[in-house]
């Protein structure tokens, strides 16, 4: 990416001490973290209705009841991580808890259920709401992929510009969808109450059952029954982003982030509940396969039906063609998009908690220009548009991976509460403390008991129709993190200073690749001859007879005071006859240290760059693994870098803008240039 086209998607870099104007406040942080769990009540009861309707319309009146216990949950899932943002303000949620208090292992769990989790937050979100625009606009469905592709890429680049920004953007859409939905269920509700309940369109379809669920009794039942439950679960997911980016928050964080999950609680709740009730009250009927409708209008082979939400908007306020209508598909379209924002603004941060705890790459550690965990951002908008291509844009596909990851996390986390308040109670003397520790307590232990026996539900109901990918997705995880903390610890074990200080070598021998005699040769023969070597060499390598008697001929000519070795390549290899000597040279001086000189010109465009033979980066990457072999480059700037540098001044200390380095000034060091280097070495 070129650097106006990056200023132009991310804009202007920050420095570091404006990172506390990136801070929150509870107006801006309840869209950036809360989008989610407000979102998920457009298709939560979508995929309830979806379920249950598999065996016909003669089990529908089960819905309400499904909402019930989903509603009971979500409200306990709230009340327990209202404990976890007090007791863990530093940000790290249900990673921290369980790591903290049940081990590093469980720790690895529930950070693979996050990111799992997290991911599929953004592949459901996106697909969800190009679901509702389809639904305003037919036309679309050919393009639904691409569409799909669009808005990751769109959500991308408005992260990538940092979190405060983005809020600002996605706090509209959020609070206009709230008052929507708010409205639609207040006028609904009303109309129902003076005797004009809303009909959906689809209230009078007849659907016939799906195979395998005609007739269920007692087992099966009890089956689609808690399938449906698990389905409905979909509200719950997102509920844990706020514990994990406390740190977002203005002071006092934990209360404020207290305070936003409470909101995001009660908001989720009522708007839930309530379209729930008018999905039973218009009577609204949604199946997965159209051509399972009788009275279906169109071609049921590649038709689509309007979402509920849709459909109760349709039906309380008057039609497909009402601005209410348009308004409420508009703002779910929007919300549903931008509710993987939360997932933007989660996994980040996660991906950089981990990678200070080094379970993953320190460069997911580090913020970019506009202080946002950039290289987090990049990660799961690429892994989300996979998931979103390879499962073409279906909701109905997609969320058969959600929830696992989700309430294995709300499970783990749960249960280390419930330890720590164990622990707190066992150096607490007060009792007033110790009643507010049993009350935490026994909020945290009911919620472990809830999320876990949903855990299982979801498992079972879920795993032949695509959770068994999940199943297989968070070992993985956990296995890769497992690995990339054994490595940085072997790292860490073998870089640890040995007794006896500084060593230092017996003597040191210096060579000098060359290939011609021009400025970066000699310029790297001054700079080898002025560290004072015991020996210095000149080495080429023998392509053609004719190259080796012309340099022969200049470097008489110049008198240049340094020994020229030459070595015959028969077979035009110049990176293997250079190793050979280095290796020879090193096997008659075990001891001592050889440092070898390349001499570089640095090009400023990639174009100029294609022109030139690589063999210094050949020639690098293989002597960086010789022991006893030190690798100096030394550059040389061309004018065409020095015109490309002089175009992207870097910031100086005190945020003013350096100049680039003139051409010919370059030190000994890796270039700095715009990009590549193209010595010919030989």
């Amino acid at each position: 990416m070129s650097i106006s086209f990056k200023r132009l998607v991310v804009g202007p870099p920050l420095s570091s001490d404006r990172l506390g104007e990136q801070m929150l406040s509870k107006r801006i942080a309840l869209p950036v973290f809360a989008s989610d769990p407000l979102s998920s009540v457009a298709y939560a009861t979508q995929e309830i209705l979806l379920v249950l309707t598999l065996g016909g319309l003669a089990y529908l009146h089960l819905a309400p009841w499904v909402a019930a216990a989903v509603v009971v949950l979500l409200a306990v899932v709230v009340l327990s991580y209202r404990q976890v943002v007090h007791a863990y303000p530093s940000g790290g949620g249900s990673y921290e808890v369980a790591s903290r208090n049940l081990g590093a292992w469980a720790g690895l769990v529930v950070a693979s259920a996050l990111m799992v989790d997290y991911v599929m937050t953004v592949a459901v979100s996106v697909a969800a709401g190009v679901d509702n625009i389809i639904s305003a606009a037919p036309a679309l469905e050919p393009y639904r992929v691409l569409v799909n592709l669009a808005f990751v890429a769109l959500l991308t680049a408005m992260n990538l510009r940092g979190v405060r920004e983005s809020g600002r953007l996605f706090a509209v859409p959020t609070y206009l969808f709230v008052v929507g939905v708010l409205a639609m269920i207040a006028v609904g509700l009303l109309q129902t109450a003076f005797g004009h309940p809303p009909v959906a369109e689809s209230a009078d379809w007849q659907v016939r059952a799906a195979a395998g669920h005609v007739g269920l009794t007692g087992l099966a039942l009890m089956l689609l029954a808690l399938r449906a439950f698990s389905s409905g679960c979909t509200a719950l997911t997102g509920a844990e982003a706020i514990s994990n980016g406390v740190p977002a928050f203005r002071p006092p964080r934990s209360r404020n982030a207290a305070t936003t999950l409470t909101v995001m609680g009660g908001l989720s709740i009522t708007m839930f509940a309530g379209i729930t009730a008018l999905a039973m009250i218009s009577h609204v009927h949604y199946v997965d396969n159209t051509c399972r409708v009788a009275g279906f209008p169109g071609n049921c082979a590649s038709g689509t039906q309007r979402t509920v939400i849709a459909q109760i908007a349709a039906a309380v306020f008057g039609g497909t063609h009402s601005v209410m209508f348009f308004f409420i598909q508009a703002t779910t379209a929007l919300i549903l998009i931008l509710a993987a924002n939360t997932a933007f603004n989660g996994f980040p941060l996660l991906a950089a908690i981990l990678a200070e705890h080094r379970y993953l790459p320190r460069q997911l550690h580090t913020r970019g220009d506009r202080l946002a965990f950039s290289n987090g951002i990049i990660i799961l908008a690429v892994v989300a548009g996979t998931l979103i291509y390879a499962f073409e844009g279906s909701v109905t596909r997609l969320i058969q991976l959600y929830i696992l990851g989700v309430f294995t996390s709300f499970t783990l986390s749960q249960a280390g509460m419930v330890r720590h308040w164990n622990r707190e109670l066992a150096h607490t003397a007060d009792p007033g403390r110790r009643r507010h520790i049993h009350r935490s307590r026994v909020i945290n232990a009911v919620g472990a008991c809830l999320t876990a026996l949903v855990l299982v539900v979801v498992l079972v109901t879920k795993f032949s129709h695509g959770a068994y990918l999940v199943v297989i997705a968070m070992p993985v995880l956990y296995a890769m993190m497992h690995g990339i903390r054994r490595h940085y610890d072997r790292v860490a074990r073998e870089l640890r200073p040995r007794p006896g200080g500084i060593v230092l070598p017996s003597r040191t021998h210096a060579v000098v690749l060359v290939s011609k005699v021009h400025q970066p040769t000699l310029r790297a023969l001054g700079y080898a001859k002025a560290t004072r070597p015991d020996s210095l060499t000149a080495l080429t390598v023998k392509i053609s007879d004719e190259e080796v008697d012309v340099l022969r001929s200049e470097w008489d000519e110049r008198e240049i005071p340094v020994p020229l070795t030459v070595m015959a390549s028969p077979y035009r290899d110049i990176t293997g006859s250079v190793l050979s000597y280095i290796a020879r040279l090193h096997g008659e001086h075990p001891q001592d240290l050889i440092a070898v000189y390349i001499p570089e010109y640095v090009v400023g465009h990639w174009w100029e760059q294609l022109l030139h033979n690589q063999s210094a980066l050949r020639l690098k990457a293989r002597l960086l693994f010789q022991r006893g072999v030190m690798v100096i480059s030394v550059p040389w700037q061309l004018d065409s870098s020095d015109r490309a540098a002089a175009r992207r001044p870097y910031p100086a200390p005190g945020g003013t803008t350096a100049p680039a380095a003139a051409a010919g000034t370059a030190t000994p060091s890796a270039s700095v240039g715009t990009t590549g280097t193209g010595p010919e070495v030989g």
